[in-house]
């Protein structure tokens, strides 16, 4: 529950009051633990290990487009995690105002009708993002076996939900294992203590080994897999690693591979404020120029959470993403810049304790991106964002001719490039498999399988294999 995504180790709370970006980017805090993100994320892609490319070439965003996406903290299966948590949060923090709340007033349960009424109006806009599931929220019990206070059925119907109706768009990760006390995993029970020191918010307050964390990890994510969930990444509950941020990416990456195998995975910790770039990063970069390249990528978002609050009792401010016009917010700035803009927000603050306030701040700025920038953005997965910045980033492009020379260590969908001085037709060729791209009509056409050329360039796009292909363009007198 990232009440305690931090920037600066202040209340949270003020994060939400404050009326500036600048301000609010020292707030949104818990349990006095840093989020800030550039200056805190560990820089760990060596630039000289990344591919010379010829200066006539470059790799341009998905379908030319800035990358929208939605991460959601602190969800899971029933459970309001705002009920749940305040109290756990206030035994360990007791002289914290914001865990003196009237807790016991708010609903125990953020129920499968609104889950199904949120996915899909997302699904119908086509919003795609992160939605965490939680596997033993707030204590209260484990998903892959028993939730007290709701029956199994229940509880097997809200994860059937998960897997038909959210996994299409959104990819799952877990927010470690309970989101509140930390878990001893040689018993499985939470920790005698209780304190800061025993919280996951927290966790761990001293060095541990990368194998200690990545154990950690993969305990949370293995509680994910047996409900039948596909995982290529983590998020973290608040400041959890905040004392092993250089260790964090390469646990991330043992965890997740262990557990499912992936070949790319990611995680949300960070969120970046201000000038600094919301562009992905690729951390534990290792085995360049073999064929088993391997990274871990640390995608941040770039708002704060303005919506109903990981309480659920706070009023959104829409504004702060986009107005209604979509010609102001933080949301317009980064599309500007074009950088991924990756907004946040708590599920409790979604259903805003049954009036689902929240969720209609949320539809408003939807539909006001939409009416001015369509055309401009795509929506997109935190998982497939990973994937595109780590292909933008590492495949080698050659030039010989009119044929370009790609060698990808990773797969990606609609991998755009622009060639200056280039010329169709074009068609992408691996081994003897050979793919007429279709000519756009236009910039706002312009998707896998296509190409457009204007002002002296051509920009093909395509989904790009992984290993060795070429893009084959027309001959050159």
């Amino acid at each position: 529950m990232n009440q305690h995504r931090a920037f600066m180790p202040q209340d949270r709370r003020e994060f939400l009051r404050a009326s500036a970006w600048g301000a609010a980017a020292t707030t949104v805090a818990g349990m006095g633990m840093s989020r800030l993100g550039s200056a805190e994320t560990p820089e760990l892609t060596a630039s000289a290990l990344l591919p010379t490319r010829p200066a006539s070439i470059q790799v341009l965003m998905p379908r030319d487009r800035v990358p929208l996406s939605f991460i959601i903290d602190d969800s899971t299966c029933l459970v309001n995690m705002g009920h749940f948590c305040t109290p756990q949060f206030a035994t360990a923090l007791p002289n914290r105002s914001e865990y003196q709340k009237p807790w016991r007033s708010w609903p125990r349960e953020i129920p499968d009708s609104f889950v199904r009424k949120f996915g899909q109006w997302c699904a119908s806009q086509g919003v795609k993002g992160k939605y965490s599931i939680v596997p033993n929220p707030a204590c209260v019990g484990w998903l892959d076996r028993e939730l007290p206070g709701w029956s199994r059925s229940e509880l097997q119907s809200s994860l059937k939900l998960v897997r038909e109706l959210m996994l299409p768009n959104w990819d799952i990760h877990p927010e470690m294992i309970t989101h509140t006390r930390v878990i001893d995993l040689k018993t499985g029970r939470p920790m005698q203590e209780i304190s800061a020191a025993t919280m996951e918010n927290s966790y761990p307050q001293e060095k541990k080994s990368v194998d200690e964390l990545a154990a950690y990890l993969a305990y949370a994510l293995r509680l994910v897999k047996n409900c039948d969930l596909p995982c290529e990444g983590i998020t973290t509950p608040g400041g959890f690693g905040n004392s092993m941020k250089a260790e964090l990416p390469i646990a991330v990456d043992q965890a997740v591979r262990d557990v499912y195998g992936i070949d790319l995975p990611h995680y949300f910790k960070y969120v970046i404020s201000g000038d600094q770039s919301t562009e992905p990063k690729l951390e534990h970069l290792r085995g360049v120029g073999t064929d088993d390249v391997r990274v871990t990528v640390n995608v941040p978002a770039g708002t704060g959470d303005w919506f109903g609050g990981w309480q659920g009792d706070s009023l959104s401010e829409p504004d702060r993403y986009c107005n209604a016009a979509a010609t102001s917010g933080r949301m317009v700035e980064l599309i500007g810049r074009r950088q991924p803009a990756v907004m946040i927000c708590h599920w409790p603050g979604m259903y805003s304790n049954g009036s689902e306030e929240g969720f209609r701040s949320f539809q408003r700025v939807v539909g006001s991106l939409a009416s001015r920038f369509a055309d401009d953005t795509i929506w997109m997965k935190v998982s497939e964002i990973a994937r595109y910045w780590a292909a933008k980033q590492l495949t080698e492009i050659s030039r010989v001719g009119n044929r370009l020379m790609l060698t990808a260590p990773f797969a990606t969908e609609r991998f755009t490039l622009q060639v200056d001085g280039g010329s169709g037709p074009v068609s992408l060729q691996q081994g003897n498999d050979r793919t007429l791209l279709r000519e756009a009509t236009d910039r706002s056409t312009l998707d896998a399988g296509t190409w457009i050329a204007y002002d002296q360039k051509l920009v093909a796009c395509f989904d790009l294999p992984k290993g060795t292909s070429e893009l084959v363009l027309a001959a050159t007198s």
